[in-house]
C-alpha cells in the first residue's frame, strides 16, 4: 500500500491593505529625508557658533550627509533582496531617527559630522524604496497618481526645508531642526509596521535572486562604487569652494571618481550577479527618463539655491520673507501634481514633459527680468509658473521611466533613478554657483567702466553721497572716501543683478537641450503587451 502523500500546504494570502494607507506610511521617511537635505543650510551660522567651527569646516555637515545619502541609494535593491524590502526601510528609517537625535545633542563638530553621516545612511534607502513600493502597490492604470504622491514628497522637501529651518532657528534652538524629525518618524515607523506588507510574488523572486547574490557577492563592484560615488560627490560639493582644479585635492577626487566609476561600469557588466544592475539602462525609456530627471533636478536644486540668495542679498528680504515668497511654488505644485497624475493615463508623457519644459523656460525668462525694484508679487508670479512646470516634469518622468521594468527589478531601477537625480542636483548646484561667481565678476567689472568720475551724472551722484556723509559728521577726507566706497558697492550690486539675470536665462536655455531626448520617452500603452523586455528579466 502506497504511503499517503502529504497534503499540500496552502498559504493564506493576506487581505490587501488600502493603497492610500501604504502611500501615507512610506511617504513620511521620504519627506523627512528630502527636508533634511536643505533645512540645515539656514542654520549653519548658529551651528558654527555653537561648535566653534570655521566656515570651511562647517560645510562638512552638509557634505557628509550628501555623500552618505548617495552611497546607499544604488544598493537599495541589493539590501532589499538580502534582508527584505520592508525590513530595510524600517531599519533605515530608525537609523535616520537615531542620527537625528544624536545630531540634536551633539556638542562638537566631529560628532555632528559623524551623526549627519548616520542620518544620510538612513535617508539613502528611503526614497528609492518608497518609489518601488508604490509602483508595486498601485495597479498599472493608477501609476501616474502613485508617482504624483511620490513627487510631492520628493519635491516639497527641498521647497519647505529652508522656510521651516528659518522659522525654527529664528524662534528656537538650532537642535530642533533635528528633534522635529522624531515624532514624525515615530508615526512613520508605526504605520509602515502596521500597513506595509511585501508582495508574495516579489518576495519569492527576491529569495531566488538573494540565493544567487549570496553565492557571488560583488565585493569589487561595491568597493568601486563606494569610492567613485564618494569622490564624485565630494568633487561636486566642495569644488566651487576650493576653486576646482586649482586644488590638488579636488583634482585628485575628480580623477579617482572617473577611474573608479569607469572600472565599476566594466565590473558590473561582467559580474555574474552585479550589486547594481546597470543592464537596466538598455531600456531606452528608462535611460531617457532617468537622464531628463537628472537634468530636471539640476535645474530644481540650482533654482532653489539661487533665488533665495537673490532675494536676501539683493532685494533685502529676510530668510522668513524669502521662504514665504517661495511658498506659492509649493502650493501650485501641490495643486497641479494630482491633476498631472490623472492626465498621465490619457496624454502622451512626452507632451506633458514638453509642457513642463515650456513653463520652466517661461519662468526662467521672467526671472531674468527681475531687478532691484522687484517685490514679492514679482517673485510669486515667477515661482508659480515654475511650480506648474516642475509638476508637469516630475510625475511623467518618474512614471514613464519605470514602465518597462519588471516588478521584481523595481528597487534596482528606483535606486539608480534616485542616484542620478541626486547627482544631477549636486552637479546643478556646483555648476550654477561657479558660473554665478564668474558672471558676477565680469558684470561688476563691466559696470565699473561706466562709473567714470569725469562723467557729469557720476560726479553729481558722488557729490550727493559725499554731502550726505558730511551731514552725519564725517570729515571731508572720510566723506570723499566713503562716496567712492558707496559707488563701488552700487557697482557690485548692479553687477550681481546682471549676473543673476543672465544665469536665470541660461538655465532656461540649457533645459531646452533635453527636448530631443523626449523622442525616446515613448510609452507603449497597448494592452496585452509584455511589461518588460526579455533582456531585463535576468
Amino acid at each position: 500500500m502506497d504511503a499517503a502523500l502529504p497534503a499540500p500546504v496552502v498559504i493564506a494570502k493576506r487581505p490587501p491593505v488600502n493603497k492610500w494607507l501604504v502611500t501615507i506610511s512610506v511617504s513620511f521617511g521620504t519627506l523627512m529625508g528630502a527636508v533634511d537635505t536643505s533645512i540645515v543650510n539656514v542654520a549653519l551660522p548658529q551651528i558654527r557658533g555653537s561648535v566653534g567651527a570655521t566656515i570651511q569646516e562647517i560645510t562638512w555637515i552638509s557634505t557628509g550627509y550628501a555623500i552618505a545619502l548617495v552611497l546607499v541609494m544604488p544598493f537599495t535593491a541589493f539590501l532589499g533582496r538580502m534582508f527584505g524590502q520592508k525590513r530595510v526601510y524600517l531599519v533605515c528609517l530608525a537609523l535616520f531617527l537615531a542620527g537625528s537625535f544624536l545630531c540634536g545633542v551633539a556638542t562638537s563638530l566631529p560628532a555632528l559630522i559623524c551623526f549627519r553621516a548616520i542620518q544620510g545612511f538612513g535617508a539613502g534607502a528611503l526614497q528609492p524604496t518608497e518609489q518601488a513600493i508604490l509602483r508595486q502597490t498601485f495597479p498599472p492604470q493608477e501609476q501616474g497618481m502613485a508617482m504624483a504622491v511620490f513627487a510631492m514628497a520628493v519635491m516639497l522637501g527641498p521647497a519647505i526645508g529652508p522656510t521651516l529651518g528659518g522659522y525654527i532657528v529664528d524662534n528656537y534652538h538650532w537642535s530642533w531642526i533635528f528633534f522635529i524629525n522624531l515624532p514624525v518618524g515615530a508615526v512613520g515607523l508605526f504605520m509602515v509596521l502596521s500597513f506595509v506588507h511585501e508582495d508574495e510574488e516579489i518576495l519569492a523572486a527576491n529569495q531566488v535572486l538573494a540565493a544567487e547574490q549570496r553565492k557571488h557577492i560583488d565585493w569589487a563592484g561595491i568597493a568601486l562604487l563606494c569610492v567613485g560615488v564618494s569622490a564624485l560627490q565630494y568633487f561636486l560639493e566642495e569644488g566651487a569652494r576650493d576653486d576646482w582644479f586649482d586644488s590638488r585635492l579636488i583634482s585628485a577626487c575628480f580623477l579617482i571618481a572617473v577611474f573608479a566609476i569607469a572600472a565599476f561600469v566594466i565590473r558590473e557588466l561582467r559580474a555574474p550577479v552585479p550589486a547594481v544592475d546597470l543592464r537596466l539602462f538598455k531600456d531606452t525609456v528608462f535611460l531617457s527618463g532617468t537622464l531628463i530627471g537628472a537634468m530636471m533636478f539640476a535645474m530644481l536644486m540650482a533654482n532653489m539655491f539661487l533665488l533665495p540668495i537673490f532675494m536676501q542679498e539683493l532685494l533685502g528680504f529676510t530668510a522668513t520673507q524669502s521662504g514665504l515668497a517661495l511658498m506659492p511654488r509649493v502650493l501650485v505644485m501641490m495643486a497641479a501634481v494630482p491633476i498631472v497624475g490623472r492626465l498621465y493615463n490619457h496624454v502622451d508623457p512626452r507632451i506633458i514633459v514638453a509642457t513642463g519644459i515650456f513653463f520652466f523656460c517661461v519662468g526662467a525668462y521672467e526671472m531674468s527680468s527681475l531687478t532691484l525694484e522687484s517685490g514679492v508679487p514679482d517673485v510669486i508670479g515667477v515661482v508659480a509658473i515654475q511650480g506648474i512646470g516642475f509638476a508637469c516634469l516630475f510625475v511623467p518622468l518618474t512614471t514613464a521611466a519605470l514602465t518597462n521594468i519588471p516588478r521584481h527589478r523595481m528597487a534596482d531601477a528606483t535606486g539608480l533613478n534616485s542616484l542620478l537625480r541626486q547627482i544631477g542636483g549636486a552637479a546643478g548646484l556646483a555648476v550654477f554657483a561657479t558660473v554665478l561667481d564668474t558672471y558676477g565678476k565680469e558684470a561688476t567689472a563691466s559696470v565699473r567702466t561706466h562709473l567714470d568720475p569725469t562723467r557729469p551724472e557720476v560726479w553729481a551722484r558722488m557729490q550727493s553721497v559725499e554731502h550726505g556723509l558730511r551731514a552725519t559728521g564725517l570729515d571731508a577726507t572720510s566723506a570723499e572716501y566713503g562716496s567712492h566706497a558707496v559707488l563701488d558697492g552700487i557697482a557690485r550690486q548692479q553687477g550681481m543683478v546682471l549676473a543673476f539675470d543672465r544665469i536665470f536665462l541660461l538655465a532656461g536655455i540649457a533645459f531646452l537641450f533635453v527636448l530631443p531626448v523626449l523622442y525616446f520617452l515613448k510609452v507603449n500603452r497597448q494592452p496585452g503587451q509584455p511589461a518588460a523586455k526579455a533582456h531585463l528579466e535576468h
